[in-house]
């Protein structure tokens, strides 16, 4: 079974979950006692957002997230539903617009000051009506700005476009009538042009969310499916359910054919829900359980058999919700690679969860940050829209770091033209920028040419980078441990040019072949 694999090379197998301490944790907080299976908690680098109790309606708390302790009762709340809240998300361009539903059939969009809150929030920036029962879920577009997902309990899933002006927006953008029941669950692949469900009548699709077709509709007589997550750029799914003995099961599916799992496994007997949270950085794989104290996680490769048990992080304190931290909030310093949010009721607790990788050194370990998704849209709602997929911005986790832009795909491209200038960006650590589409096939000649326009400066204007530093305006090492990790930068340059010259060479001797095969052909 998958927990109990063979030996295997992985850096994340010594993962361990690490419980913050009291004065880290937030106290006295209310958190709601709603039965709906969701989060009930959104955490971003400025912010923890946390659906609470409220009397005479709904509401939800926003505290920043450096204001650890013990809440004061009187805290103020965002407090504008009629109903009782079920889902909130932050925008993931802007920490300070998050978006809720409610019982009362609306979303709402709210604008969070800078400053510690000093009074109910009670007008919301955008009202959004459509839905004629409750609304039970919401997702973000996560590449294009201003495009948001509700799902309610009439069975459909709008698309509403907050680009507009109106403060009341009646009319989505989109309507997907697929379904049947109500839906428990939405994903979104990494670039957003699929979205899958998961829907009480057991059935998981994937759907073209603009065309408004499903192109993959399955379910499994073992399987009743109650979460579904896609797996990055995997072309998998992953999901949690139940079996037909009430067992909690996860199950693993190909997204292209959805008839049979490619795997499936009971995990245990308890009665409470399975949360997926997919880190597509780190090809890691959590499963939180509500009801309990556990994590599981899980390495994902691409071959059998797929799914790679790590490790499980043990907690005696059962949680009712998780909120998740944007990786950009991580502490890098402290090697943490992930970090949730814990919600206890029973204890009026929210505990943040750090999983960290043991590693000696002090240093920035590059290996286990890879880029990843910038706080800023790739697509504006109207391109996205007009049917323009685009990835995410990456951004280097480094300190210091500035955005990248995902490079966009030439499917004319040479392959190794493509791999050069996909080792550029990822050396260049955030000192590259592409412009829109129109654009990228011109942005690429002066990324080839780089070298020779350095070259061609005058000796006093000619810099020296290393992994996206300035090495002359850096300061100088004042202590061994920078000492060493200006050493390892120039090494780490040194090898990069290296491979930049191989691959040099390897042009120069493919268009020496090609120069003499038509001097050859020419004679003839």
């Amino acid at each position: 079974m998958s927990w109990h694999p063979q030996y295997r090379s992985s850096k994340f197998r010594h993962v361990y979950g690490k419980a913050a301490s009291k004065d880290k944790c937030y106290d006295c907080v209310p958190i709601t006692h709603n039965i709906n299976d969701n989060h009930f908690c959104a955490v971003n680098p400025s912010f923890i957002a946390v659906v609470t109790e409220c009397v005479g309606g709904g509401a939800f708390l926003v505290i920043p997230i450096k204001q650890t302790g013990k809440l004061d009762p009187h805290y103020p709340k965002v407090s504008g539903h009629k109903g009782n809240v079920l889902d909130i998300k932050w925008n993931p361009f802007n920490d300070f617009v998050i978006a809720s539903c409610s019982e009362d059939a609306t979303v709402k969009i709210w604008d969070i000051p800078n400053q510690l809150l000093k009074r109910n929030i009670t007008t919301p920036k955008k009202e959004l009506l459509g839905h004629a029962r409750r609304v039970g879920l919401i997702e973000w577009h996560p590449t294009a700005d201003n495009i948001l997902f509700s799902s309610g309990y009439d069975y459909k899933i709008m698309i509403w476009n907050l680009g507009v002006v109106d403060a009341v927006i009646s009319n989505p953008v989109k309507i997907l009538d697929a379904h049947k029941d109500v839906v428990l669950s939405m994903s979104f692949n990494t670039d957003g042009s699929l979205l899958a469900t998961a829907c009480r009548d057991r059935k998981i699709r994937v759907i073209d969310p603009r065309a408004g077709t499903v192109l993959q509709e399955g379910s499994y007589k073992s399987h009743r499916v109650n979460k579904v997550s896609f797996l990055g750029n995997m072309k998998m799914l992953f999901s949690t359910g139940t079996s037909r003995w009430n067992n909690r099961q996860i199950a693993l599916w190909d997204q292209n054919d959805l008839s049979v799992p490619l795997l499936e496994e009971d995990l245990d007997g308890s009665s409470g829900l399975l949360f997926p949270v997919y880190d597509s950085d780190t090809h890691m794989l959590y499963v939180v359980g509500k009801g309990d104290g556990n994590i599981r996680y899980y390495e994902i490769s691409p071959e059998k058999p797929y799914l790679n048990y790590l490790m499980e992080y043990h907690s005696h304190l059962p949680q009712k919700g998780i909120g998740m931290m944007p990786k950009r909030g991580l502490d890098v310093a402290a090697c943490e690679i992930f970090r949730f949010y814990k919600l206890i009721p029973t204890k009026s607790l929210i505990e943040p969860i750090s999983m960290i990788v043991p590693r000696r050194s002090e240093s920035y370990q590059a290996d286990i940050y890879p880029l990843t998704a910038a706080a800023q849209p790739a697509l504006t709602a109207e391109e996205w829209l007009a049917g323009i997929n685009k990835g995410p911005l990456l951004v280097s986790l480094r300190p210091g770091s500035e955005a990248v832009k995902s490079l966009p795909q030439f499917p004319d491209q040479e392959p190794l033209t493509e791999a050069t200038d996909l080792s550029q960006q990822q050396e260049a650590q955030g000192r590259i920028s592409l412009e829109e589409d129109k654009q990228k096939p011109r942005e690429m000649e002066p990324g080839r040419k780089r070298p020779k326009v350095e070259e061609s400066l005058p000796e006093n204007q000619q810099t020296c980078l290393s992994n996206g530093f300035d090495i002359f305006q850096c300061p100088p090492p004042k202590t061994e441990s920078e000492l060493l990790q200006m050493y390892y930068r120039q090494q780490e340059e040194i090898r990069r040019l290296r491979e930049l010259v191989a691959q040099r060479d390897i042009q120069i001797k493919q268009l020496s072949l090609e120069l003499r095969n038509l001097c050859t052909d020419a004679d003839d």
